[in-house]
């Protein structure tokens, strides 16, 4: 892990590349260091880490989703790179909005990325823009909702015990 001078110097080297606008904040916590990224952005950032000399993240090992309710804006997409020339992990993390959750898809750039986007928007909801195949990869087609917003109903089957069995409907009736 770049410890917190590192993760400064690689968040000024990615601003003076792609702009100020790029990257919105660091984080370095439990020795793990993060960088925070504009949605718009965030294709452009990892391709930066992924081919320039200075900073060689070129293994994309997890791409994962979150959801902070109540905190705004709610979901979050961790991209989490590893430098195998250096042995260091980055985190990249980007946050979007419950109205329009969209990001650039980075299956062009790291292909591992492919099953995980599709993951992430089955559970979560979020669109990632040139996905070659953004559909459903866990729950059916048809399904409505995303389970793993914090928002989503806990719901579930009634179980029959002796005390209700007279209340709920039963499978042979």
């Amino acid at each position: 892990m770049p410890d917190a001078t590192g993760l400064e110097l690689i968040a000024q080297r990615v601003r003076g590349e792609m702009g100020e606008d790029a990257v919105v904040g660091t984080s370095y916590y439990r020795e793990q260091a993060t960088l925070e990224v504009a949605p718009a952005r965030v294709r452009d950032v990892l391709a930066h880490l992924k081919d320039h000399p200075e900073e060689p993240f070129e293994f994309l090992a997890s791409l994962h989703g979150c959801d902070y309710l109540p905190e705004e804006p709610r979901l979050g997409v961790h991209y989490q790179l590893l430098s195998m020339e250096r042995a260091e992990r980055l985190n990249v993390r980007t946050r979007v909005g419950v109205e329009d959750p969209r990001v650039p898809s980075v299956v062009d750039l790291h292909p591992t990325a492919d099953f995980q986007e599709r993951e992430v928007y089955d559970m979560f909801g979020v669109v990632f823009d040139g996905h070659p195949d953004m559909r459903r990869i866990l729950m059916p087609e048809d399904y409505e909702g995303y389970p793993q917003r914090r928002d989503f109903p806990m719901g579930g089957e009634p179980v029959i015990y002796t005390y209700n069995e007279p209340k709920l409907p039963r499978w042979y009736d």
